[in-house]
C-alpha cells in the first residue's frame, strides 16, 4: 500500500499578518520531509474563497515549489478545478504538463467540481451541471496532452479552435488521472471513467471494502470506458493522522484538527457564509466543547483501539485494515485545523521509522500482481473508448497572420529609408 500527505492549507482564525506565509513554507518543509522519508504522494487541493478551511487557491504554484525541493514523491493536484469557468482546459493541460516536466515525470491530475456556493456562484457555475462540465473538460484536457495538434472542440460548456497545446507531459500518454469521490456513487463513476478514486470521505474499513469492491467491480466490467488515454486503477482514501508513543497525547495533538476538517467542510456547504467574516474555528469549539478528553478516556479502555490517531501500533492496525479492504493508498491528513508544524514533523518521522517499512516492502509486488490481473480488463476498456480523431494533414487550418506581409514589408522599407535619410 502507498501513502500520501494532503494539503488544504487550513488556517483557522484569528490570523496574524504573516500566518499565510508561514503556513505555506511549513507545508513545503513537510513535503520535503515526506519525500526524504519515502512517502509516495503529496496532494494539494484547489479551493477558492473558503476562509479558514482552505487557503490553497493556486496548487500549481505550490506543487512546482515542492517539485524543486523533492526528488521522488509524486506531486498531485488533489484536486484541480477543471470546469472551464475555473480553469480553461487548455490552461489545465499546459499547467499539468509543465509540472510533469519540472518534476521529471511525477505529476498527477486529480479533478473535481467544487461543492460550495461560495465557489460555484463565484465563478457562475450551475450546480446541477457541474459534474458534466468537469467530465467534459477533463476528457479534452487528456486529448490536448496527447494530440499534435489538438483538432479543436465545439461543446456545450466550452469551445476552442485547433491549436497545438504545449508543452507535452513527460509521462505518456499523460499523467495519471484521478477524480474526487465522496460516496459510493462517485466511486462507481470514477471507475467507469477509468480514473483513480480520491476518496475524500472518512469511512471505516468495512465501508472502505464496499467502496473498493464497487470500484474494482466496475473497472472489470463493460461499464468502464476511459475518459483519458490510459486507465489509472487506484483507490486512495484519506485518513486522520497523528502518531505519538502515548495514545492520549496523539489524540490531544490530532483530534481537534481532524474533527475541524469535517466540521468546516460541512458548514461551508450547509450554512450561510459572509465573505471575509467566517468564524469557523470559534463556532467549532463552541459546539464541540471538551470532547477530546472524552475520546482520550474512552480510547484508554479499548484494547483493540485502531485509528490513524494513536500509537504506532494503533495506526499500524488501522492501516492493515484498509490494506485488507483493498485500498491502494492512504492519504494522511496531518495538516488540519491548528495542528502545529513541529508535531506534524514528529508524527511523520515516527510513522516512517515504525510503520512505513512493512507496507513499503510489499507495495511493488502487490502492484505487480494487480496490474497482471487487471491487464485484460484495462485492454478491453481502452478498446471501448471512442477517441477524438486527428485532423488529416491537409485539414490542419492555416492561422492567418494579423498583419498583411506586403504592407508590413513596405512599411519597414519606408522606415529604413527614412533612417538612412
Amino acid at each position: 500500500m502507498r501513502f500520501g500527505v494532503f494539503y488544504e492549507l487550513q488556517l483557522p482564525k484569528p490570523w496574524s499578518e504573516d500566518d499565510e506565509h508561514r503556513l505555506v513554507h511549513e507545508a513545503l518543509d513537510q513535503v520535503a520531509l515526506a519525500d526524504a522519508l519515502g512517502i509516495d504522494y503529496a496532494w494539494a487541493v484547489e479551493h477558492h474563497f473558503l476562509d479558514e478551511y482552505s487557503h490553497c487557491s493556486a496548487p500549481e504554484t505550490f506543487l512546482a515549489a515542492a517539485a524543486a525541493r523533492t526528488k521522488n514523491i509524486r506531486l498531485g493536484h488533489g484536486i484541480r478545478q477543471v470546469i472551464p469557468n475555473y480553469n480553461h482546459p487548455a490552461r489545465t493541460a499546459e499547467v499539468v504538463s509543465m509540472l510533469d516536466l519540472v518534476s521529471n515525470g511525477r505529476a498527477q491530475l486529480g479533478f473535481g467540481e467544487g461543492a460550495t456556493r461560495m465557489e460555484l456562484h463565484g465563478y457562475n457555475i450551475p450546480a446541477k451541471e457541474k459534474r458534466a462540465m468537469a467530465i467534459d473538460a477533463v476528457e479534452q484536457v487528456a486529448n490536448m496532452m496527447t494530440m499534435n495538434p489538438y483538432p479543436g472542440y465545439e461543446g456545450k460548456y466550452f469551445s476552442m479552435p485547433c491549436r497545438n497545446v504545449i508543452p507535452k507531459p513527460m509521462q505518456k500518454p499523460h499523467p495519471p488521472l484521478w477524480m474526487a469521490c465522496s460516496n459510493r456513487e462517485t466511486i462507481r463513476i470514477a471507475a467507469s471513467l477509468g480514473v483513480g478514486a480520491l476518496a475524500f470521505a472518512f469511512v471505516n474499513p468495512e465501508e472502505a471494502k464496499h467502496w473498493a469492491d464497487i470500484y474494482y467491480g466496475t473497472i472489470r466490467s463493460d461499464a468502464c470506458v476511459p475518459v483519458g488515454h490510459a486507465v489509472n486503477a487506484n483507490i486512495a482514501m484519506v485518513s486522520s493522522f497523528s502518531v505519538h508513543p502515548d495514545r492520549s497525547e496523539a489524540i490531544r495533538r490530532g483530534q481537534d484538527g481532524f474533527e475541524f476538517f469535517g466540521y468546516a467542510l460541512g458548514s461551508l456547504v450547509t450554512k450561510d457564509t459572509v465573505p471575509g467574516r467566517t468564524t469557523l474555528w470559534r463556532d467549532f469549539h463552541d459546539i464541540r466543547g471538551n470532547k477530546t478528553e472524552e475520546i482520550v478516556r474512552t480510547a484508554a479502555l479499548d484494547p483493540q483501539y485502531s485509528s490513524g490517531i494513536g500509537t504506532p501500533d494503533d495506526v499500524r492496525r488501522h492501516l492493515h485494515e484498509f490494506e485488507a479492504a483493498g485500498v491502494d493508498q492512504v492519504i494522511l491528513l496531518q495538516q488540519a485545523g491548528r495542528n502545529p508544524h513541529d508535531q506534524i514533523v514528529e508524527s511523520l518521522n515516527l510513522f516512517a521509522e515504525r510503520i512505513l517499512p512493512e507496507f513499503k516492502d510489499k507495495a511493488v509486488e502487490r502492484e505487480r500482481r494487480k496490474a497482471e490481473e487487471l491487464a485484460p480488463h484495462i485492454e478491453a476498456a481502452l478498446a471501448r473508448k471512442q477517441r477524438m480523431q486527428p485532423l488529416a494533414e491537409e485539414d490542419i487550418p492555416v492561422i492567418r497572420a494579423s498583419i498583411d506581409r506586403a504592407k508590413f514589408a513596405a512599411g519597414r522599407s519606408g522606415k529604413v529609408a527614412a533612417r538612412q535619410d
